[in-house]
């Protein structure tokens, strides 16, 4: 009787151990990767079962970034977009990958919306401005006219059939830069979805996108936004966000400018006088997804400078459900927020 006890006792402590070490197992651990991409640096924070697991998604999400980047830098010489590029005044149509039809689609349906205050078909002047920062040195009127001739999104036809584009001006030039990082976050996380991850936070160059919460904090991932402060801004109180299914994405010209003479020009640029914006204005977008809330940054950045007023803005953005607006600006000394709660 007693030998009977003692062994029951043995199975039900193995059992104990094993059960243990086997929930043990499959508590979700916190992984972090980074790497440069796209000319900023990449970081995937998740949380999965395992180091294997955790490797495996990020082999599976670089490789996604990577292909996407191929496709849509317009700083790589043989990627798509620049391909596309230089069929511009040809007439044809130019049969396009999906992830590139996509992107540019939706830049479009921003661009309409916003009457063009954002574009994707500002690589003209994005050329132009790219330069005169390399060298110091301001493009001149005649440069800035010739290259606006060249800009409008109005400029690009779609076939949905034969998922094709077609450039109708000659010298066109796209740049998806104001989107296309929120575009690849939204793309690394369907690659984490399918495999069965939803804790994660993507964040390329600041453009933020979050999963499910962590573990550890079901309210949200902490998400700091800086102050901005700069030589003609008072330090604004830093914004915290807990972000949980949703994306986030900071503009502003703290450190990204040209300052030539007196004047300082950001590199957030005006596509209708096509120059850099030359106050101080940053723009936090929430938005559902990652290509929104970067290029709605962009669309917000450049707001006062068009003759737009705060009230437009908050039409604006009544039309994305979701969509949280915060502006910090000084123009002419004057320090004024704005947000669309």
């Amino acid at each position: 009787m007693h030998v009977q006890i003692r062994f029951l006792y043995t199975l039900l402590l193995v059992y104990s151990l094993l059960t243990t070490s086997f929930c043990n197992a499959q508590s979700p651990q916190r992984f972090q990767f980074k790497r440069g991409l796209m000319g900023t640096q990449f970081t995937v924070t998740l949380y999965t079962s395992d180091s294997l697991s955790a490797q495996r998604a990020y082999g599976q999400v670089s490789a996604r970034m990577d292909t996407l980047n191929q496709i849509m830098s317009d700083y790589l010489d043989g990627s798509e977009i620049n391909r596309l590029s230089q069929s511009s005044g040809t007439g044809k149509w130019v049969p396009v990958s999906v992830p590139l039809f996509d992107v540019l689609r939706k830049a479009y349906a921003i661009a309409h919306l916003s009457g063009g205050r954002f574009d994707p078909t500002i690589g003209p002047l994005s050329q132009l401005w790219r330069r005169a920062v390399r060298q110091r040195t301001f493009p001149s009127a005649r440069e800035r006219r010739r290259a606006r001739r060249a800009v409008g999104y109005r400029f690009m036809e779609f076939d949905s059939t034969t998922r094709s584009i077609r450039l109708l001006h000659p010298n066109m030039r796209l740049d998806v830069g104001g989107i296309g990082q929120g575009y690849a976050v939204d793309e690394a996380a369907i690659v984490l979805h399918k495999l069965g991850i939803h804790s994660f936070l993507l964040d390329i160059g600041g453009d933020v996108l979050a999963s499910s919460p962590p573990p550890d904090r079901p309210e949200g991932w902490r998400i700091d936004v800086g102050s901005g402060t700069n030589s003609r801004s008072d330090p604004a109180d830093t914004l915290v966000v807990l972000l949980k299914n949703a994306a986030i994405t900071t503009s502003g010209d703290t450190y990204r400018h040209l300052d030539i003479g007196s004047r300082r020009y950001s590199h957030i640029m005006n596509p209708r006088s096509g120059l850099g914006l030359r106050y101080f204005v940053r723009t936090t977008v929430l938005a559902p997804e990652g290509y929104q809330a970067d290029a709605f940054t962009k669309v917000f950045s450049v707001a006062r400078s068009w003759p737009f007023r705060w009230r437009k803005s908050e039409q604006l953005v009544k039309q994305f459900p979701g969509m949280r607006v915060w502006i910090l600006e000084n123009k002419n000394g004057r320090l004024r927020k704005w947000n669309s709660d």
